[in-house]
């Protein structure tokens, strides 16, 4: 029986992943971190409302056997890049961090498609910033997921995301391209509990890219 944590459990894959690990009989305690609350009731589930700013009153709850990050904000809703790297870099390091320190073995982080600390495009080099500094904390294994593009309901309406999503539908029919497609957050979250479950490899950090995670899909 295992303990998940799980950061930005109100998003379109973090609200999919949160019921998938309540209803997984090998987690017998699902902790969640964010700003307020999220209406889902269950007993294993325990739901801490926190201030990222302020990591150290609640930093001691971080433990357990896997941390699940799936905190991020849009460009629009941060209203500035400072403010998205705030979230989407310093918020989720700081707590990745915290619970390296803290003895949690298994971190697995949704990034992005293109993840590259060198790249000339903001938001793939923030998260390749992100991969990069996270590998090299203390933790025992370290799972990295670059899906591509996701789709399913979400608080905001993102027009060009459903565009985008039936177009990937038609590409993905051709030959080689199935990976393609557009991931549902409900499929991004059972390949992120997969993956998790699955014996260690040799190498410490393991990075699932779209054709990697449709493999998991497939098992």
């Amino acid at each position: 029986m295992r303990t998940a944590l799980l950061l930005g459990p109100t998003g379109l894959t973090g609200r999919a992943l949160l019921l998938q690990l309540l209803n997984d009989p090998d987690f017998n305690i699902v902790r969640v971190f964010h700003r307020r609350p999220g209406g889902v009731r269950h007993p294993k589930l325990n739901e801490e409302i926190i201030d990222f700013d302020k990591l150290s009153e609640w930093k001691s709850g971080l433990r357990g056997d896997i941390l699940f990050s799936a905190l991020g904000t849009t460009l629009k809703n941060a209203g500035s890049k400072d403010a998205q790297y705030r979230v989407d870099f310093r918020y989720q390091y700081e707590c990745a961090r915290a619970a390296a320190a803290n003895g949690v073995n298994t971190y697995v982080l949704i990034s992005a498609r293109m993840a590259d600390s060198s790249s000339q495009i903001f938001y793939s080099r923030m998260k390749g910033e992100l991969e990069d500094a996270v590998k090299e904390l203390p933790f025992g294994r370290i799972l990295i997921f670059r899906p591509g593009l996701l789709h399913g309901p979400r608080a905001e309406k993102r027009k060009m995301e459903g565009l985008f999503a039936r177009l990937s539908k038609g590409i993905s029919l051709l030959p080689g391209l199935r990976h393609w497609k557009a991931l549902s957050g409900e499929e991004l979250a059972r390949a992120l509990i997969a993956a998790a479950k699955k014996p260690p490899q040799m190498e410490k950090t393991e990075i699932y890219e779209a054709r990697d995670i449709y493999r998991l899909l497939k098992a």
